[in-house]
């Protein structure tokens, strides 16, 4: 049985209605066949397997064939030319629907000889949403920061360490050596899990250099790539090169968290442990609600920092400013501790409001100190508000 992602359906459904061509992307095993796979009226097209490429060598005649229907095109990397055939899709067969899935961004690769701008729109499956959690088995958060977002995982009841190994496997096999020039395996994959290791810190070339013993250039190469395979989120500074502000240093944060806990070695969680889940789970949540990348950190000189930055798209000097904390109690709650780092943020940047996000919080209640007032919420009411704030931007 297919389970029916209804989020995600939408926002295919609406992507169709701007767009014939949807690139549908995300980490191998987010479950984008399974995606595909559940839209009403799809056929189905495995570009993994022989007969498949096979059958979409004259993409023209291919496409002639599939005239007013939906048609799904999985793994279409595999094919000698993947661009060939959607571009011909978006210029001249308007009435096939197509969703095309990649494990990258359509740019990512030399493989991929036009981006199609202007002609597909993308959506971007991330790991599983909080929402989703009960139409796979379990409400327990603690179950989803151990096992992470992909499917397959969250529903077990067991960690099998295997998968997180074959996974690994599969990854460089189908979509670093298909699609990217690297040759070094070993230093590829520990870099890989040194960053994931690493999860939510700064990001130092040169220790990385050190420690895979390559050069910094290959460094900076092989974060790229796992920045367009969605394995790692690159969070940059927000800064205006202020004196007093980090401006260079982004942070880097894995892209799940049961692969981060599984290359930490946690089998359980310690309570130290929460704040630090929760924080890559706000970021997902982001990720896959908003479809955008475009969130930044904030941190100056004296140790003040802010978790997240979302400025707006209509008035660049108006910026979100967000903090996660994983439980906070109304009453007991210290505002002139979390309040620290919003004050010195706003002392640079006074638009934008503040916001706590807290996973135990069912109502949002609003605190003041001085002058500054800082909205508690919860991760629902965080998103809608977000919601809020990029379509107002896009569509002024």
């Amino acid at each position: 049985m297919i389970i029916q992602r209804i989020f995600w359906k939408k926002l295919i459904e609406i992507a169709w209605q701007h767009r014939n061509v949807v690139w549908l992307m995300g980490v191998r095993r987010a479950g984008k066949t399974s995606l595909c796979k559940s839209l009403e009226g799809i056929e189905f097209f495995d570009c993994e397997l022989p007969s498949v490429r096979q059958e979409l060598v004259n993409p023209e005649a291919f496409l002639n064939k599939q005239r007013g229907k939906r048609i799904a095109i999985d793994e279409i990397h595999r094919l000698d030319n993947p661009s060939e055939l959607l571009k011909i899709a978006a210029d001249y067969f308007p009435d096939i629907k197509i969703v095309a899935t990649g494990s990258s961004t359509l740019g990512a690769s030399a493989k991929f000889s036009d981006t199609l701008t202007g002609r597909k729109r993308e959506v971007w499956l991330t790991p599983m949403l909080l929402n989703e959690m009960e139409i796979f088995g379990s409400c327990e958060i603690k179950h989803r920061f151990l096992f992470g977002g992909f499917p397959s995982f969250f529903v077990q009841k067991k960690i099998i360490e295997s998968d997180f190994d074959e996974w690994i496997d599969a990854y460089w096999a189908k979509d670093i050596q298909e699609l990217f020039s690297i040759n070094k395996r070993s230093s590829f994959l520990k870099f890989a899990e040194l960053l994931l290791v690493n999860s939510g810190g700064m990001f130092e070339a040169m220790k990385y250099s050190v420690a895979c013993e390559i050069s910094r250039e290959t460094i900076a190469n092989y974060l790229q790539v796992l920045e367009e395979t969605f394995v790692v989120h690159v969070i940059r500074p927000y800064s205006t090169h202020k004196t007093t502000e980090i401006v260079k240093a982004p942070k880097v944060y894995g892209f799940d968290t049961g692969f981060v806990a599984h290359v930490k070695g946690w089998g359980e969680l310690r309570q130290e442990d929460m704040g630090f889940m929760w924080e890559h789970i706000v970021l997902n949540e982001m990720h896959g609600n908003l479809q955008m990348r475009k969130i930044h950190y904030w941190r100056d000189k004296h140790d003040h920092d802010i978790d997240f930055l979302i400025p707006h798209r209509s008035r660049e000097n108006k910026i979100t400013a967000i903090e996660c904390k994983f439980t906070i109690i109304s009453d007991e709650v210290n505002v002139k501790a979390i309040a620290r780092n919003f004050l010195a943020f706003r002392q640079l940047y006074p638009e934008g409001e503040n916001f706590v996000i807290a996973y135990n919080i069912a109502e949002s209640f609003i605190k003041n100190y001085q002058n500054i007032e800082i909205h508690f919420v919860s991760l629902k009411d965080m998103i809608n508000k977000l919601e809020k704030i990029k379509n107002y931007g896009a569509s002024n």
